[in-house]
């Protein structure tokens, strides 16, 4: 763990970035994770779908110390349980999957303050979903899909129109996500949007680090 509790991080985090397997080859893990950091992602995801909870243990602790050395705060999607096994800060689950008391559970309390709280943020897609989120718990919350996005298929994408709405009745930090990227920012941030998710934008720039720092800069004007 950084000097800096990650809950603290997330407060301030305006870029998240996810690692998923569904664009990096698992070979490429370590090297994309670091230039993730070194473009100055807030916030970093390991996302492995299909694959087995042994794999994405094993996957997890090869990006682990990269991230969290960076001082990044490290959420795993899916699988709480992991998070104590691999020392990730938090677990992201999905609106159909656990709901936020037993991600956290199952991720670990604090015992006694000696040991930081799990990060658990939620998948919502709607503004009744965002505000239960947030009232059952939820440190953060995944807004979207803004746009349709190969990431989440088959679920339509909201659009921008209550981007500004949920900032109003929600007061944890709120990741606008789904199909964001460098040609569309603007539009989300017009929208109302001050942090967000990026994943195909980032994973298949050919400069990542220099593709968040763009974004970074961008965040920064908005």
């Amino acid at each position: 763990m950084t000097e800096q509790p990650a809950t603290n991080r997330l407060a301030h985090a305006r870029l998240y970035g996810i690692l998923d397997l569904g664009y990096v080859a698992p070979a490429e893990l370590e090297r994309v994770a670091e230039q993730m950091c070194a473009g100055g992602v807030d916030l970093i995801q390991l996302r492995a779908k299909n694959f087995s909870e042994h794999d994405i243990e094993s996957f997890a602790n090869r990006v682990a110390p990269i991230v969290q050395g960076a001082g990044v705060p490290f959420i795993l999607n899916d699988h709480p349980e992991l998070v104590p096994s691999v020392g990730a800060d938090g677990a992201h689950v999905g609106q159909d999957d656990l709901d936020i008391a037993d991600a956290r559970w199952r991720a670990g309390r604090a015992l006694a303050g000696e040991v930081p709280p799990p990060i658990i943020g939620k998948s919502t897609h709607s503004i009744a979903q965002a505000v239960a989120a947030a009232e059952t718990g939820a440190d953060y919350i995944g807004f979207g899909p803004l746009f349709p996005t190969p990431t989440k298929a088959g679920r339509p994408a909201i659009g921008l129109a209550e981007i500004a709405r949920v900032h109003e009745l929600v007061n944890i930090p709120i990741f606008c996500i789904g199909g964001i990227k460098l040609e569309n920012l603007d539009a989300v941030l017009a929208a109302g949007a001050r942090r967000v998710v990026i994943v195909s934008g980032i994973l298949q720039a050919p400069d990542i680090a220099a593709y968040c720092r763009e974004v970074k800069a961008r965040l920064a004007r908005g």
